[in-house]
């Protein structure tokens, strides 16, 4: 078996809040509305402590990527500004790229985030690659109130060109938008990578989602629905992108696995599956009107996501074992799954789940360690070193060896 070249694994941490308060079951959601009363900072100094020690010994270990990403009001994360983390991992790390997966482009300035993103960019010496979203439904309650749903796609479109515009052009520039107008366009500092660091769309497969990443060339990340669906989304993607002249090259496709790696499978169910079942059951429970507010999806998608799978709030082992990248087991079990996951998908980026819910800090040493000891290896055994394609000016000697 050879995989695609270039095969690189990317450590993604939630930093959840795991103490929940005795009866928390009794809320639909622990989202937008969980009373904060319940937040407790010094145990939440305590984890971010913990949390950023674990992104520190990926990055000791060999992982390409550090993966950090934003929500807001819930316990689900820690990152209601995901910079902020991507900042304190900057100077505590050497390796590893800095992926900010990402703060929701609706919800900011767009001049600002692309002079927030260029910032981190200089200060990491171009370790940084950049996500948009467009942010769960759960995003537009707990942010104000003039953010309309109906308006989200066409506003995150918009954003998106202003970043790319202030990144690449000189300025200053002018735009002149439906919802955004600068006079003066003109962001300090600009990005340390050429043309701009690497940029990806996330997703769960929408047409719409699909068309603006092919439009622009841009890589793309699908998560949490179904791998068969993922799968039929990058070869939508691959297909509509060849129609704008772009070809979307394996470096580009992101796919997600649940990895739990053990001395055999009954230990690495032992030890790993409470967590997953936390995870969905607890971190990610929130309501039907939370998820999908009015306008945030089109008549077609929304009669597809009633239809859909439901994993918010809910856990069926037997259905996330088969319909999902999940991989409990030895490192040859877990090798052998995700050297499926990648060759299936055509894809040469793994972001791995390898902290999950309430899982404990040595479960969670455990697994990265591992993982990087015992899988790795294996996989990179599969996968021809392949030189960087897409021109970007490369980081520092001491950095450009592990890009």
């Amino acid at each position: 078996m050879s995989l695609p070249p270039d095969l690189q694994f990317y450590f993604m941490h939630f930093m959840p809040y795991i103490h929940l308060p005795e009866g928390h079951k009794q809320y639909e959601s622990l989202w937008v509305e969980f009373p904060n009363r319940f937040y407790d900072p010094v145990k939440g100094h305590q984890l971010y402590q913990r949390y950023i020690s674990e992104f520190v010994l990926a990055d000791k270990l060999g992982y390409d990527g550090l993966v950090v990403n934003e929500h807001h009001s819930t316990t689900y994360s820690m990152m209601p500004a995901c910079g902020l983390i991507a900042a304190t991992l900057i100077p505590q790390t050497k390796r590893a790229k800095v992926c900010v997966f990402g703060t929701p482009v609706n919800l900011e300035y767009p001049n600002r985030l692309a002079e927030e993103y260029a910032m981190l960019d200089v200060l990491s010496a171009g370790r940084l690659e950049v996500a948009f979203p467009l942010g769960t439904g759960m995003e537009y309650w707990s942010n104000p109130a003039n953010l309309n749903p109906t308006t989200c796609r066409d506003r995150f479109r918009e954003a998106i060109d202003i970043i790319i515009k202030a990144w690449t052009e000189d300025g200053p520039s002018t735009y002149d938008g439906e919802f955004y107008s600068y006079r003066y366009l003109n962001v300090w500092p600009k990005p340390y990578q050429k043309p701009h660091p690497k940029v990806y769309i996330v997703g769960t497969g929408s047409p719409e989602t699909l068309q603006l990443t092919a439009e622009r060339g841009f890589g793309y990340a699908s998560v949490f629905v179904p791998t068969t669906q993922q799968v039929r989304s990058f070869y939508e993607l691959r297909e509509k992108a060849a129609t704008y002249g772009h070809t979307i090259r394996p470096d580009q496709i992101i796919v997600n696995a649940i990895v739990y790696v053990a001395e055999s499978e009954e230990q690495a169910m032992r030890e790993g599956k409470e967590h997953i079942a936390f995870f969905f059951e607890d971190a990610l429970r929130t309501t039907p009107r939370f998820l999908a507010p009015p306008g945030y999806l089109t008549t077609d998608q929304l009669r597809k996501r009633m239809t859909a799978t439901a994993l918010h709030g809910k856990f069926d082992w037997d259905m996330m074992a088969s319909q999902f990248r999940v991989v409990l087991g030895t490192p040859e079990r877990v090798a052998e799954a995700i050297a499926h996951w990648v060759e299936e998908a055509n894809s040469s980026r793994v972001v791995l789940h390898l902290h999950l819910g309430n899982m404990p800090h040595w479960k969670a040493v455990k697994n990265l360690t591992l993982f990087a000891e015992e899988v790795m290896p294996r996989l990179r055994k599969l996968s021809p070193a392949a030189a960087p394609t897409d021109g970007r000016r490369a980081a520092q000697p001491a950095l450009q060896e592990v890009r």
